[in-house]
């Protein structure tokens, strides 16, 4: 039997609460420490989950019992915890997005690779067996040729969201607004399935939240390599929220998933097994957020959480390594080029 693995969190907020629900509800997983710059916060964290409080960040790092960091501070803060943890022999569960630019995803990168450690991002719908089952259907060119490829996130988030903590919508320490943030997953989901746009083109917008230094819309418009094209529709602002939304067309078949659960499934060739496609034969909640932050299910970080053990455990990748976490930063940037510069632009 594989030994445990003990974890420490930095971060003491709504998802740093979700990765230690996800830990405890994980065999072989044990959650020994929490740091939190602030140490109120911590104090309360630590207590609700019966941990030990680390005092600073090196305090953390240099427990011998953790062998896995959960980064979970903002977003533009990542970067400064993975890297110390890579250097301090650890391995590092990092929350969405990486880091808010390339040049910092690519230090965390090269700290990991340097030391010897693992990288994994937490992009948890690649996890859902639903979009696994989409992957494979495109891999076996189901849909044959793809004409349309587009993802859709059309969320609530008040202004008390915005004015819970004073990093959120910053380009500093958010990376920027709705899709940085809350449409990343999708971003993300939509390039793992179908692959890389070569060009982007996209307007962004402020509606709903004033003083909003980042953007609550934004639409963008794909190319992809194959000849298909496809949309970027991303928001804070669409009250009361929706599901999140993939569509995947081809002159052979389509399919739409919405919250990692297929709800369309239609091919020009059927095959064994195609009418019980949209069955769910699984419990997994993996969608909520809607409107509120704070439902948000556990369970994909329980399978991220998972995998990784068994990265570690095998001295194999995780589902989600650094260089794939890179990729939706990498369309991101393009997406925030194309809107400050009113052209398209080529990845």
């Amino acid at each position: 039997m594989m030994r445990s693995l003990g974890f420490g969190i930095v971060g003491t907020g709504a998802i740093a609460a979700t990765h230690a629900e996800a830990i405890r509800r994980t065999e072989g997983a044990e959650l020994k420490a929490v740091f939190n710059r602030g140490r109120g916060n911590g104090r309360a964290f630590a207590e609700r989950y019966s941990v030990t409080l680390a005092y600073s960040l090196v305090d953390l790092l240099e427990r011998a019992d953790i062998d896995i960091v959960c980064v979970t501070t903002p977003s533009g803060a990542h970067a400064d915890v993975a890297v110390p943890a890579f250097e301090a022999g650890k391995h590092v569960l990092c929350e969405k997005p990486l880091e808010v630019t390339l040049s910092k995803v690519d230090r965390m990168i090269e700290a990991a690779n340097r030391n010897g450690k693992i990288l994994a991002a937490v992009f948890q719908s690649r996890l859902s067996p639903q979009a696994q089952k989409l992957k494979k259907a495109i891999a076996e060119d189901r849909f044959g040729r793809l004409s349309l490829c587009s993802a859709y996130v059309k969320w609530w988030r008040s202004n008390d969201y915005y004015n819970s903590a004073d990093w959120r919508g910053t380009w500093a320490l958010d990376g920027g607004g709705a899709l940085m943030n809350q449409g990343i997953h999708y971003v993300d989901l939509l390039q793992w399935l179908v692959g890389m746009p070569d060009t982007v083109f996209a307007y962004s917008a402020t509606c709903a939240h004033e003083g909003l230094e980042v953007e609550d819309v934004v639409c963008g418009a794909l190319r992809f390599p194959s000849g298909a094209i496809g949309v970027l529709e991303m928001s804070t602002a669409c009250f009361p929220g929706y599901q999140r939304r993939i569509e995947i067309c081809g002159d052979r078949g389509s399919a739409i998933l919405e919250d990692d659960r297929l709800v369309k499934w239609d091919f020009l060739e059927r095959r064994p097994g195609d009418g019980e496609a949209l069955s769910q034969d699984d419990d997994l909640n993996l969608g909520g957020g809607t409107s509120n932050p704070m439902d948000i299910s556990c369970d994909g970080h329980r399978l991220q959480i998972e995998d990784l053990m068994r990265a570690v455990w095998e001295h194999v990748d995780p589902e989600v390594p650094g260089r794939e976490g890179r990729k939706a930063i990498r369309l991101i940037e393009g997406i925030y080029r194309s809107v400050q510069s009113g052209k398209p632009v080529e990845l």
